[in-house]
């Protein structure tokens, strides 16, 4: 069942304990040894790696001290700052840590009670459509008696790199974690839908409205529990991790973990608040190097804010790697923002509610083209519709539909050689609205992703009512693999995954007859639409109807010529008995037909455009003229 928590490798997290503890042994992880492998897989380990338990690190080992802080964690000699910065964000929303590191007091160490410690941990992480609960045990790999990777700032305090060591754990290997990006994180901890911002592309630094629009974006996703990193994009030849002058670090993962404006001035002038800045605090996970510019610790620019708002922003002049800067400069340097929402759809939330819709499907690999479904990208114009195809309604008259394609994780692989993402992407289109059987051509494309190797990429579209498709694809075709598509809609959206290439023979089709022709018609518009003795534009809708089914428009209120968009799609077992298209008046107690027209297409023509007269059915009216698209075939998979 999606978003279940599922055990990982099968280890049962409360079984293995119980049976230490009735042992009265320390549990011993065989499925993620204390050995070197579980180390590295291309390099040998630093000589004198010892691994130890928190008791033999410290006198008094705990999951937290002092609660959990984005402060507490500081990267190790792993080139994991994307992790770090991500399970720095974590640490500021409670909600988001504690479904992550579950049952956390009972995990714990108990001082009154040692006797109840076994040495086995847990935490949960979103993979593929469902929580993983991966159970480790706290041997750490320590040198010179410090810990090698990801510690925290208090010697006492473990969650950072327990929690580490689980997710190495679902990787493979500490290894698998060097280099990433920290959107993949930000989802494994939430299972959310990551949206990525080029800053740079977008020049947002240069344009006001666009920069006063994010910010009031981020601190809307940063008060509802999004997660939210940042990062600065190396040029061409500058190396990773580059230091600039002014403190950041190019190529590196920063933590967003506040967004606020600032009122300045103290006494009666911070009571009257004349004046705000707008703020944003980001943490580096190397614990230190900050931004040395106006507004970093310790800066004159803080005089300018009283010290009780000083102390409520949390402001420190340590190097924690922590630091405040203004929303101008962070948009000057910064050039990728990622913003992880946590979508939410509870019906009893005062915010904004989402409808979720989660399918998994597969690219497979066949000869036959309608057994195919590895076709490639639209470049593949021969095989592009081979891929799969998943439909979806749009009910209201414009919804916001956020579409995410997902595939597997496979840094695991990286052991064996493999490991890497397939390059994918997506295009959407809009269909007849009474599809039911795959699209054999191309119809109305209304939105592309791009297409990239990640894990996932997210596409956010504004749509009008009607029937859509989503077809998700390799780059290249032949290439096989399973995926996830998630689609958030303001109302349920009945996504589903077209698989039926055309009508299935029946007994009682082989009575009633078969098809033998199929027709696709688009009405895109209509002009000179009147009603006759009214100086008003009537409110009008389409209708198409062939052998007993019908489709029809969305009202277009006050519209002489209304734009329809209005497609349907025919399987017709008499091709001699015309398709009808109809415009009608909608009224208050009943609905007028004010033209109609006869389409025969009952012979072979793809892609024809027509403008035709309607024909009046009131007196006096102006029933106008329509434009349409028929296609029509004796083939039945050629539309």
């Amino acid at each position: 069942m999606p978003n279940s928590v599922v055990p990982y490798k099968g280890q049962n997290y409360a079984k293995l304990k119980k049976a230490c503890l009735q042992r009265r042994a320390l549990f011993e992880d065989s499925l993620f040894p204390a050995a070197s492998e579980t180390l590295f897989y291309t390099k040998a380990p630093p000589e004198g790696v010892v691994w130890k338990r928190p008791k033999e690190i410290c006198a008094n080992p705990q999951l937290f001290v002092d609660g959990i802080s984005s402060r507490d964690l500081h990267q190790g000699s792993l080139g994991n700052c994307w992790l770090v910065a991500a399970a720095s964000c974590l640490a500021t929303e409670p909600s988001v840590w504690k479904k992550v590191i579950p049952n956390y007091k009972e995990q714990d160490w108990d001082p009154k009670r040692p006797e109840k410690y076994a040495g086995i941990f847990h935490f949960r992480f979103w993979r593929f459509g469902n929580w993983q609960d991966v159970v480790i045990d706290d041997r750490l790999p320590t040198r010179n008696g410090r810990l090698l990777f990801c510690s925290s700032t208090d010697p006492n305090e473990f969650w950072c790199a327990l929690l580490e060591k689980a997710y190495a754990k679902l990787n493979g290997c500490y290894e698998t974690m060097e280099g990433g990006n920290t959107s993949e994180a930000l989802v494994d901890f939430t299972g959310g839908i990551s949206e990525p911002v080029c800053l740079d592309e977008e020049n947002i630094s240069a344009d006001l409205e666009k920069k006063k629009k994010l910010f009031k974006s981020l601190m809307k996703a940063h008060s509802r529990g999004s997660l939210i990193s940042c990062s600065i994009k190396p040029s061409s030849g500058e190396e990773m991790e580059m230091q600039m002058p002014c403190g950041l670090v190019k190529g590196h993962a920063y933590g967003v973990t506040d967004i606020k404006p600032v009122h300045l001035g103290t006494g009666l002038l911070s009571f009257f608040k004349t004046k705000k800045l707008y703020m944003i605090r980001m943490r580096n996970p190397w614990g230190s190097t900050e931004w040395c510019g106006p507004w970093s610790d310790g800066s004159e620019e803080w005089k300018q804010v009283g010290r009780g708002e000083r102390e409520k922003m949390g402001v420190t002049v340590s190097d924690d790697g922590e630091f405040w800067m203004s929303f101008d400069d962070f948009c000057q340097y910064f050039t990728d923002l990622v913003v992880c929402r946590r979508i939410n759809t509870s019906l009893l939330s005062i915010h904004k509610t989402w409808a979720e819709a989660m399918l998994f499907g597969e690219w497979i690999l066949n000869e036959n083209p309608l057994k195919n479904r590895s076709g490639g990208c639209s470049n593949n114009r021969a095989t592009f519709l081979q891929n799969p195809q998943f439909a979806f309604d749009i009910s209201l008259e414009h919804d916001s539909a956020l579409i995410c394609l997902q595939q597997d994780d496979k840094r695991a692989q990286r052991k064996s050689g493999s490991g890497g993402n397939l390059a994918m992407g997506f295009d959407l289109f809009q269909v007849e609205q009474n599809r039911k059987y795959r699209m054999h051509t191309v119809q109305s494309k209304v939105a592309s992703s791009t297409y990239i190797n990640s894990r996932s990429i997210v596409h956010r579209a504004e749509l009008p009512q009607g029937k859509y498709v989503i077809v998700p694809t390799t780059f290249q075709p032949g290439i096989t693999g399973n995926f996830l598509i998630r689609l958030f809609t303001d109302k349920s959206s009945h996504l589903r995954e077209m698989t039926k290439d055309l009508p299935t023979p029946s007994f009682w089709k082989r009575i009633v007859g078969y098809p033998v022709l199929v027709t696709s018609i688009n009405v895109y518009s209509a002009a000179g639409v009147a009603l006759p003795g009214s100086a008003k534009a009537p409110d009008i809708f389409a209708k198409i109807s062939c052998e007993g089914k019908q489709v029809k428009s969305r009202v277009h209120p006050a519209s002489s010529s209304p734009e329809f968009d209005l497609g349907g799609i025919f399987y017709r077992k008499k091709p001699q008995n015309p398709v009808k298209i109809e415009i009608w008046v909608k009224g208050v107690i009943r609905n007028t037909l004010l033209g109609s027209t006869k389409v025969t297409a009952d012979t072979e023509a793809m892609d024809k455009s027509e403008v035709l007269r309607l024909d009046p059915a009131v007196p006096g009216a102006s029933a106008g003229s329509i434009a349409v698209r028929i296609s029509s075939s004796r083939e039945l998979v050629a539309l």
